[in-house]
This record gives structure tokens, C-alpha cells and sequence, in this order.
């Protein structure tokens, strides 16, 4: 699928953080998007289905040349337990094995199928670096993004190009880690989480959305891709950057207990550190055009 060629794609999690973006970056290139909802279709451009039923009203998705599925449970929007848990699980492994099914059966399926995974796959990498060669890493949110990538194998076994972008953490005004963050920070409230010296691993939402559209368009992609800035800085710099960009304070410390507190099981993911390099993006000839933490908050 060539950037200047006009598709058919259909999005799940439409209406997230992620999908929201990309739908508007493809559609104003031309591009025909079919969003899929979960309640009955309301408009031309809806198409119901279910995870949980593991339902997709498959004569919706007929010429497509491509489905992105970015749909799952927000993994920080709710402290964690053993029943959020299981839904976290069961809205990504569920979801996933639905879609590729569903495109699987299609007479003519789609060329491509772009699952959005996660960087947790790599578990806690401390201060080593890692990139797609690494295993898997130990812990809830690695054990579910394995099953996540595997549900996808009916797809795989159809012929059709499969591509897992595993992502970070998205720098954006709107949600996801920096909507909370950016309140704060302007407040005066700003600060540390735990020690400060674990890594995160970023990249900001103009990127994201040019890196899943760079995956769609070059067609020797497929695997996982990680979707993450090409350094990786500490949370202790991402406070002095927020500080340093919006010209405000940071003072304050979060203690780890607290954090425990707080966001149950979820702590420990905040507190632990994803070193995680973007490889196979940068090799197949992706550019960055916010590289840098300071970049990536201003542009935000």
C-alpha cells in the first residue's frame, strides 16, 4: 500500500487516544477509514463488533486493504485487581483473536493487519537496552502481550502481513501518561515517581501516528516494531524536562509506597524500567521528527 494510493482501512479503538489521530491522518490524506464500534452501526462508516463475543460483522470489513486494531482496556486508568486484570487480559487476547479470524475469513482479505501491542512485552530491562530481539519479560503484562501477538495467528496462517507495533509511552496533551502529567506540571505539582532513575520509553503522538502509517505503507515490515523515541531517558529527566519546557517547578517526590498504594499491581510497571530501542523502524528508513524528550513535550 503506497502512501499516494487511496484504502480502505478499518480501525478499532477508534475513538482512543491512538486511533482518534490516526483516523484523522488518513482521512485527510484521501483514505476511506470504517471504524468499528461496539454497539449496532449507526452511520456509513461504523461496523459492529464484539470481543467479548468474539463477533465482528465480517461483510463490513469486505475491501479493505488493511486493518489497524488498537482497541484494549486503558491499562492506567483504573487501579489494578485481580478482576481489572482479567479484563485487561481478555479485552486485548479476546479482541485480537476476533479481528484475525474475522479478516482471516474474508474471500479477499486485507494485505495487512496491524495490531498495536505494547512495550511491556520486555518486561522491567533496568538500565539495559533492548530492541525486538529480546524475549519476552517476566510478569503480568508480558505474559499478556504474548498471548495478545499470538491471538493474532489465524491472520498469520491466511498469508496475510502481520505486524505488531509495540508502543511507549505516547507524549500527548489529550490522555495516556502525559494528559496526566501535563495538569500537574503546570500546576507546580510536578515531580520524581519512586527513585526517578527507571527509564521510560516515549515518543510523541505526531510520531506514533507517522510510524503506524509507515508501517501500513512499507510493506517488508511485519513482526513486531517498536514504536519509542530513540533514546529512552529517565523519569528523573523527564521531570526536569517538563520543568525545563513549561517553565514550572518540580520539586515534589512521589515515594514508591505511596505509588503501591495508590495504583495497586499497576506500581509496579510506573516504578519499573523499559530501556527499549526502535530498531526495525529506524532500519527500515523511519525519521523522527521529535527524537528528543524536550521535542516531544513542546510539541505536545
Amino acid at each position: 500500500m503506497r502512501r499516494t494510493d487511496t484504502a480502505r482501512i478499518a480501525v478499532t479503538g477508534s475513538s482512543g487516544l491512538i486511533g482518534s489521530a490516526l483516523t484523522r491522518s488518513l482521512r485527510a490524506d484521501g483514505h476511506e477509514v470504517v471504524r468499528l464500534v461496539r454497539r449496532p452501526a449507526r452511520a456509513g462508516d461504523e461496523v459492529e463488533w464484539d470481543p467479548r463475543r468474539s463477533y465482528v460483522d465480517v461483510a463490513g470489513l469486505v475491501g479493505c486493504d488493511a486493518v489497524v486494531h488498537l482497541a484494549g482496556a486503558g491499562v492506567g486508568e483504573r487501579r489494578w485487581n485481580e478482576a481489572y486484570k482479567k479484563e485487561i487480559r481478555d479485552s486485548r487476547v479476546l479482541g485480537t483473536a476476533a479481528i484475525a479470524e474475522a479478516v482471516a475469513s474474508l474471500d479477499t482479505p486485507p494485505k495487512v493487519l496491524l495490531c498495536g501491542t505494547a512495550l511491556g512485552y520486555y518486561g522491567d530491562t533496568g538500565a539495559r537496552a533492548v530492541d525486538e530481539t529480546a524475549p519476552a519479560g517476566e510478569g503480568f503484562l508480558p505474559s499478556v502481550c504474548v498471548e495478545w501477538e499470538g491471538a493474532a495467528a489465524a491472520a498469520h496462517e491466511a498469508g496475510i502481513r502481520v505486524a505488531y507495533a509495540r508502543t511507549g509511552l505516547v507524549v500527548a496533551r489529550e490522555g495516556g501518561a502525559w494528559g496526566r502529567l501535563f495538569p500537574l506540571f503546570r500546576a507546580g505539582l510536578g515531580g520524581r515517581l519512586g527513585s526517578g532513575r527507571q527509564y521510560w520509553s516515549y515518543i510523541s503522538l505526531h510520531d506514533e501516528i507517522a510510524a503506524l502509517r509507515h508501517i501500513l505503507d512499507t510493506g517488508s515490515l511485519s513482526g513486531p516494531v517498536n514504536l519509542t523515541a530513540p533514546e529512552p531517558v529517565t523519569n528523573r529527566e523527564v521531570t526536569s524536562a517538563m520543568a525545563r519546557v513549561l517553565r514550572r517547578p518540580a520539586f515534589l517526590h512521589v515515594p514508591s509506597p505511596a505509588l503501591r498504594i495508590v495504583l495497586g499491581d499497576f506500581a509496579q510497571d510506573v516504578l519499573g524500567s523499559q530501556r527499549v530501542l526502535p530498531a526495525r523502524l529506524l532500519e527500515s528508513g523511519f525519521r523522527f521528527a521529535f527524537p528528543t524528550i524536550d521535542g516531544a513535550i513542546a510539541a505536545a
